[in-house]
């Protein structure tokens, strides 16, 4: 039985690695040249991979693509995409060269506020709360200058502060509830900086109030922390064309195709077991984005399913019309990102995915990312609503099997030029390369 470590975090990589391999893993010296197979050549790189986190035994690959062809606002754009998934790079690039001879992509900024709480429970009277927070604003925000000063001058900071009551929902349950603008900063160590400053200058101002002092009246902060729910922080991305211009859709008529697309996009706004699938292909071309310009994709998913289910229940980020002959296939989406902080300056691939992408603001990020997604959802409803999503989706895992199968350079050959015309299948992959190795 593998046994427990004190320290583990002091010991070196060397040393992490032969705990690990020797308790953990059947075939210690093959998994420990595995682990390091994976190092960089450069021992100054990788001290900076081994920095970004604790306990670092390797680096893990992702596959770094290139989505070419996207015409955004008029601007053309290669957009990186860090993914393992197949047929998801291939997917974007498709329905952007589609829309390159339409107008493009369109993009707009709704908002890019972004919000944090102080979460306290309070159990006198709510209208002396109320009283005590109008007459204290003023020395909460003058005890945040040193921190907001830098952010001020660029034209960011501070928008608001008010104080919510959620007694009805929580009892004693109030909070301080702070709105952000972070410009091209994602925000998350100001915002939460802040909260933790405000909370202290609450928690001291109510102590020292004689109103409360005199009564039984109890004030205790449970917590300072950004949301990543940032609803008023969202982009809209759009194409549109004449139903007439939808060709190229398999050989459907065009009106068949959009009729049918607008209905599948229907089936996911009002049909939750449809919505969760047809969101997850939207953040395959989102988080793929998210990721290579090194900004936090767990905080984008968790923001975007929070938004898509607002209205309460959950439903599609995208959605889609035909009107006076026009189809119109659009998402609104709320994207909190930086281009400047975390690993933007540190990570060297990050740096050069956003100078690839024009070096663009966080504004411009967001209407880059949020077209990612839908293109992305694009080719995922073109092929559902035509050949079905396993024909294209299969033939891109086809390189994944014959790996798994070992297959060598003439064997994938082969087999590439048989697949085309055949179904992918793994049963089908297997036996097609049993039957070149017994012949």
């Amino acid at each position: 039985m593998p046994q427990t470590i004190q320290g583990f975090s002091r010991l070196n990589k060397e040393e992490k690695i032969d705990w690990l391999t020797s308790n953990f893993l059947s075939d210690s010296k093959n998994a420990t040249s595995i682990l390091k197979q994976y190092w960089n050549s450069d021992a100054k790189l990788q001290q900076l991979h081994d920095e970004f986190i604790e306990n670092t035994v390797t680096n893990y690959y992702l596959p770094l693509g290139i989505a070419p062809n996207f015409v955004i606002n008029n601007k053309t754009f290669a957009i990186p995409m860090t993914i393992e998934e197949s047929s998801v790079v291939a997917a974007a690039s498709k329905a952007a060269k589609f829309w390159m001879s339409r107008g493009g992509f369109k993009a707009e900024i709704l908002g890019t506020q972004k919000i944090g709480q102080v979460h306290f429970s309070y159990t006198g009277d709510a209208q002396k709360l109320s009283s005590f927070f109008e007459l204290t604003k003023p020395i909460l925000l003058n005890d945040l200058k040193t921190l907001t000063a830098s952010m001020e001058k660029r034209g960011g900071g501070i928008t608001s502060i008010e104080l919510i009551n959620k007694n009805d929902q929580l009892a004693n349950y109030f909070q301080l509830h702070v709105t952000f603008e972070t410009l091209d900063a994602m925000g998350a160590n100001f915002i939460n900086s802040c909260l933790e400053q405000l909370a202290e200058s609450w928690q001291r101002e109510y102590t020292n109030y004689p109103v409360f002092s005199e009564s039984n009246a109890e004030m205790v902060v449970i917590m300072s922390i950004l949301s990543n729910y940032v609803p008023q922080c969202v982009v809209r991305a759009e194409v549109c064309c004449a139903v007439s211009e939808l060709t190229e859709a398999d050989g459907i008529d065009p009106e068949v195709f959009a009729t049918k697309f607008v209905q599948a996009v229907c089936i996911a706004e009002v049909e939750p077991y449809r919505a969760v699938t047809h969101n997850k292909g939207i953040m395959n071309g989102i988080d793929a984005v998210v990721l290579a310009t090194g900004n936090d994709f767990r905080a984008v998913e968790a923001g975007a399913h929070a938004y898509a289910a607002r209205n309460g229940s959950y439903s599609s980020l995208t959605h889609a019309t035909i009107e006076n002959g026009i189809f119109r296939f659009w998402i609104e989406i709320p994207l909190a990102l930086g281009t400047v902080g975390g690993l933007t300056k540190l990570h060297p691939l990050v740096k050069l995915n956003l100078e690839i992408l024009g070096n663009p603001s966080a504004p411009q990020l967001m209407e880059i990312i949020a077209v990612a997604g839908l293109a992305q959802n694009f080719g995922a409803l073109k092929s559902l609503t035509t050949t079905g999503i396993q024909k294209g989706h299969m033939k891109m895992h086809l390189m994944n099997m014959l790996n798994q199968l070992e297959a060598t350079d003439t064997e994938k050959s082969k087999a590439i030029h048989f697949f085309k015309s055949n179904k992918v299948t793994h049963s089908a992959v297997d036996s097609f390369i049993k039957n070149l190795r017994q012949n």
